[in-house]
């Protein structure tokens, strides 16, 4: 008898026990509006089956990219900037025309990104980030499985002055990714074609914003219990921005949170995010960098190659005179680190 009873006593223990932890998980995870989620992992699976048709639907055609353009009114090389929103699993490439306000050029599936809505925190977390980052030409990856893939920049001032650190956030190939944003390889190939000719002709970066979700009023009512609802209110406004102006908002971290202005036409061009004095001191030791804001030493791009990056010889070359100018390798990225992010 007493050892039924000490069975019911330690059977209710166990009981309490996985209520308390169900209860914290519920309250540690808000639900999110995710709709495209069971979608993606779907297409993941069927490329890991080798089943996965392409291209995906919504696909431009790829295979004329010249005639696209030139239907657009848009010549290859002008200033451009990417929106990336998670939710729907959709790319966005814009284009400015004529020294104006940007126009939408093309829209693309992503085949598949990990982790949840929401910021990526720290390194090994699987997450895709949010938030506002710049590709430069030294951003041209050309590691050994992703030879020609896109470094977005993360983390970005924003991510280090809150303490996020992680590395090698990319837009590549293929459909799979842990952190990055996977885009099947013709997509990945005419993103690469595009951003490389941009930055060897027009501008010194390209402007990246990724978005949980289209932040219009009804989906950001949606998500109001999130965890992240006062940062997702921070990019809601450099979201509101472009969509009045179809120009790059000038973004700044100040008090630990995105601040945005609108830019205004025939004024100031967009640049860098820039950090605000008072918050220089915030960020950790081990995530401080070299200064990158415009003007700096470190913000210098490379000259032009004396070739194109068409050939695998020129990006070669690129990668050799990169390693010598930073001291480093930043070509030879392997498989075993590219799972820490």
């Amino acid at each position: 008898m007493a050892t039924s009873g000490g069975t019911r006593l330690l059977g209710l223990a166990l009981l309490c026990a996985f209520q308390v932890l169900a209860l914290g998980e519920a309250r540690a995870a808000p639900p999110a509006f995710d709709p495209a989620a069971a979608e993606r992992l779907e297409r993941r699976s069927a490329a890991r089956q080798g089943r996965l048709l392409l291209p995906l639907p919504g696909t431009p055609d790829t295979q004329t990219l010249l005639t696209r353009l030139t239907a657009s009114g848009i010549t290859l090389g002008e200033r451009m900037l990417i929106r990336v929103f998670k939710a729907e699993s959709e790319l966005e490439v814009w284009f400015q025309k004529d020294g104006g306000a940007f126009a939408l050029f093309a829209t693309y599936p992503i085949c598949f990104w990990s982790g949840t809505l929401g910021p990526k925190l720290r390194e090994g977390d699987r997450q895709a980030p949010e938030g506002f980052y710049t590709i430069s030409e030294q951003q041209l990856h050309h590691g050994d499985r992703w030879r020609r893939s896109l470094d977005i920049g993360y983390p970005n001032v924003f991510d280090r002055v809150n303490g996020r650190n992680g590395s090698l956030i990319l837009v590549h190939g293929g459909c799979d990714s842990i952190g990055c944003f996977a885009m099947t390889n013709a997509v990945n190939a005419e993103l690469y074609e595009l951003v490389s000719a941009t930055l060897r002709r027009s501008a010194t970066h390209v402007h990246v914003h990724v978005f949980p979700f289209r932040m219009s009023d009804a989906n950001v009512t949606a998500n109001a219990t999130s965890q992240w609802k006062d940062f997702w209110s921070d990019l809601k406004q450099g979201y509101d921005s472009f969509e009045r102006t179809h120009l790059p908002p000038h973004v700044s971290v100040c008090g630990k949170r995105y601040h945005i202005e609108d830019a205004i036409r025939g004024g100031r061009d967009a640049e860098g995010i820039e950090l605000c004095e008072q918050d220089r001191d915030l960020i950790p030791d081990h995530l401080q960098t070299p200064d990158k804001s415009p003007g700096s030493e470190a913000s210098k791009a490379p000259p032009p190659p004396p070739c194109s990056t068409a050939l695998a010889s020129c990006r070669r070359w690129v990668a050799l005179r990169d390693r010598r100018a930073n001291g480093n390798v930043v070509a030879t990225h392997t498989r075993k680190n590219s799972k820490l992010r």
